[in-house]
């Protein structure tokens, strides 16, 4: 692998978009790590929906930003090296792609590339209440190596605004890839 450790972030249209750009924010801190940024057509239509920050701003956090449909795309090859993908927010859509292998764009083919190569895939499913046929997809992702980090509430750890919410979550995330946050805040333990 290169020295920098290469992660895929894919933003999906669920609702939460800025999750996406506060977690590239977060893997920028980290010199060693490489963002490469996929961002589905729903989710640029999501973005101009629930926030008012430029989307050049979620772009400009990247140092490769892919097009949703470029298939020669290098993250579209097992061959080329990644530590993995976080997809933030996962539509159900998003979701279902992954777990049948129906990869229509690229931000389904890193996952599948991911899948295939045993490579570490983080989903934040974005749907309340979850269906059964999300619960049966989001098991499936489970069953396929996915780690599924819904975007819940914490309470134990006095988190009182929705960055703080957010900034914890993006915690949980790079925990995944071996990375700290300075904004997650762990179980102290009861005394």
């Amino acid at each position: 692998m290169s020295e920098k450790q290469r992660i895929i972030v894919g933003v999906s249209g669920a609702s939460g978009v800025v999750m996406g750009y506060h977690l590239l924010k977060a893997l920028g801190a980290h010199e060693d790590v490489e963002r490469h940024l996929i961002v589905t057509g729903s989710a640029r239509c999501t973005w101009t929906f629930e926030t008012d920050i430029p989307f050049e701003a979620l772009t400009a956090c990247a140092e490769q930003v892919h097009d949703e449909f470029n298939f020669a795309a290098s993250i579209a090859s097992g061959s080329y090296d990644t530590a993995g993908m976080a997809v933030v927010p996962c539509s159900m859509k998003s979701l279902a792609g992954i777990v049948t292998g129906y990869a229509d764009n690229l931000l389904l083919r890193a996952a599948d590339v991911c899948l295939k190569e045993n490579r570490r895939v983080v989903l934040v499913p974005r749907e309340a209440p979850f269906g059964k046929v999300h619960l049966r997809n989001l098991a499936a992702a489970a069953d396929l190596g996915c780690t599924v980090i819904p975007p819940v509430l914490t309470f134990y750890n006095g988190l009182n605004t929705v960055d703080e919410q957010i900034d914890h979550l993006v915690g949980k995330i790079l925990r995944q890839f071996g990375l700290k946050h300075e904004g997650f805040r762990p179980w102290a333990g009861a005394e």
